[in-house]
């Protein structure tokens, strides 16, 4: 698993991948700059201050706020970036590492997306929670890595599985090795939280969850769709 981590990690910046990267970077500020935005003016807008220092308090609280918010945004926010590019990411990894098994079918982009979209909604839910526990010293912290590891695992791996198998298929794939994945979604995690580094994560997930259901369904047969 760290081997096909690393493999996957390497590959991010190579030049194959350098143009999606590149793309699903840019994307992923431009959401995270436009929430931030919108956030700044409602708060900005529906609370206002007489005293001019109380104002302005309330402007720089509201700004150190969102920038603390948008660490807890990055998870929901590439995963909702990662269905856009997911076939194009999952397709390169297919012809460049696995040149003798069958290439994957690209999933409908209605169904992609409305896959990322339901992800996107349960992770923002989770990560406020743990924002929310922010004052709890270590708490926040166990949560946020438990929380978006299963969750970052399950997801990044079942839009990697659906290229091959139907979604009961994954299901049972998902339950047999529910372990690594839960492993490999820390992994992910980890990238996440680390600021600037977490921006690679639709690529470098979407690699990594390839590489790991090839190797997961090796050794063993499940039906193809």
């Amino acid at each position: 698993m760290f081997q096909d981590a690393l493999r996957a990690f390497a590959l991010t910046f190579s030049r194959d991948y350098r143009r999606v990267l590149l793309r699903s970077i840019a994307l992923a500020i431009a959401l995270l700059v436009a929430l931030g935005i919108g956030a700044y003016y409602a708060l900005t807008y529906f609370v206002t201050l007489d005293m001019p220092w109380a104002q302005l308090t309330l402007e720089i609280l509201s700004v150190v706020g969102i920038a603390i918010g948008a660490v807890f945004l990055v998870p929901p926010v590439t995963s909702l970036v990662a269905g856009l590019f997911l076939d194009d990411v999952a397709g390169q990894v297919e012809r460049s590492e696995f040149l003798d098994q069958t290439e994957g079918t690209a999933l409908p982009v209605g169904r992609s997306i409305w896959l990322s979209i339901k992800f996107f909604g349960v992770m923002v839910g989770v990560n406020l929670v743990a924002l929310l526990l922010l004052l709890v010293p270590g708490v926040n912290i166990v949560v946020f890595y438990i929380a978006n590891g299963y969750l970052l695992g399950r997801e990044y791996f079942q839009l990697a599985a659906m290229r091959y198998r139907s979604e009961d298929e994954v299901a049972l794939v998902r339950r047999h090795h529910a372990l690594g994945i839960f492993m490999a979604g820390l992994i992910i995690a980890v990238v996440v939280s680390i600021p600037i580094l977490n921006l690679i994560t639709p690529v470098f997930a979407t690699i990594f969850m390839v590489r790991l259901h090839k190797r997961f369904t090796r050794s063993r047969s499940y039906a193809r769709r």
